[in-house]
């Protein structure tokens, strides 16, 4: 049997957390830690596949003999967009453990919205003791996913779980059994039935944006939470953060929770920081287990050395 050749690994995660779980991780092959000084001159022109997350520009060019280039999040943009690929499948990180995180977060941001808790968070600190009146049901609200991914669509099914009339948007047509789903041509009416909207959709040339004041203002404004409420955990490039801040200002929203940014990290300065309605959290929605994507990367090593075709490849045309 040949000898295996190396894995480069090169995650811009926190640096202690990749070092412990590649303890464990590809016991069979060489494994290349671009996080290590010592591998920073090293060759890496036998290296056969890469794990990457913002990597060094220049491991492209060196890494000359790469078969397949794994991502380490569920986006890729990171590297369709900033990068010059060789002409190589790159595959999505697809796990259990990274769908359930997201999911919890979306669950989590709609009911902390659903059930006032921006309002109560604000009468504990000023020790007012009222209850709210006219507490709707999560049946009564209805939340529209845009983006019916892995991860939207895992989305759906818990939020449907908790009781809220739940409809989803994709630009291309997507079947989910039991729920309402629209593609591009039905955005208008999917969004005029909207209450909360959550972002999960991949970054892409027609998606960068797309949350802007014209989207905003086509939200139900006669829902049961008083206002349209905006969610976003997919990227931070799909929002225009100016104009989201205006249309919290001005009412066309009536709150947000924001996990992702234009920039990040988001700037001191910036008003997000600081609006009373609105939920600011650092990008945390679903980070990566590493362990996890180690093990992800394992499996499809294993199926492509035995004949089998790759899972989860980006398309490079439709930038996911």
């Amino acid at each position: 049997m040949s000898e295996k050749r190396p894995v480069v690994v090169d995650l811009r995660f926190a640096r202690e957390s990749v070092v412990n779980a590649l303890r464990s991780a590809f016991p069979d092959r060489p494994v290349i830690d671009m996080g290590d000084p010592a591998n920073a001159d090293r060759d890496l022109s036998d290296a056969e596949f890469a794990v990457v997350w913002k990597p060094d520009p220049a491991l492209f060019r060196r890494a000359t003999g790469l078969t397949a280039i794994f991502s380490g999040g569920a986006g890729v943009d990171h590297i369709l967009s900033a990068y010059e690929l060789p002409d190589l499948p790159i595959i999505r990180f697809v796990d259990r453990s990274l769908t359930d995180r997201m999911s919890e977060w979306v669950v989590w941001q709609c009911l902390h919205h659903l059930r006032n808790g921006i309002a109560y968070a604000g009468q504990q600190q000023a020790r007012v003791w009222h209850e709210i009146a006219d507490q709707p049901e999560a049946r009564e609200v209805t939340v529209g996913v845009m983006g019916l991914g892995v991860l939207g669509a895992d989305a759906v099914r818990k939020l449907e779980i908790m009781g809220f009339d739940v409809i989803g948007w994709s630009r291309r047509a997507k079947a989910i059994n039991g729920v309402v789903t629209f593609d591009a041509k039905g955005l208008d009416t999917f969004l005029g039935r909207t209450d909360i909207l959550v972002g999960l959709l991949p970054l892409t040339d027609d998606t960068r944006g797309i949350y802007d004041r014209a989207l905003f203002s086509r939200l139900r404004r006669t829902g049961p939470l008083g206002g349209p409420i905006f969610l976003n955990a997919g990227r931070g490039g799909s929002q225009k953060e100016a104009e989201l801040v205006e249309c919290l200002k001005d009412g066309t929203l009536k709150a947000a929770s924001v996990d992702v940014f234009e920039r990040e990290p988001l700037d001191r300065n910036s008003s997000l920081w600081s609006m009373p309605n609105v939920i600011v959290t650092p990008h945390a929605a679903a980070a990566s287990d590493v362990r996890a994507l180690f093990r992800h990367v394992e499996a499809q090593i294993g199926r492509f050395e035995a004949g089998k075709p790759l899972e989860f490849v980006v398309d490079r045309t439709a930038g996911y």
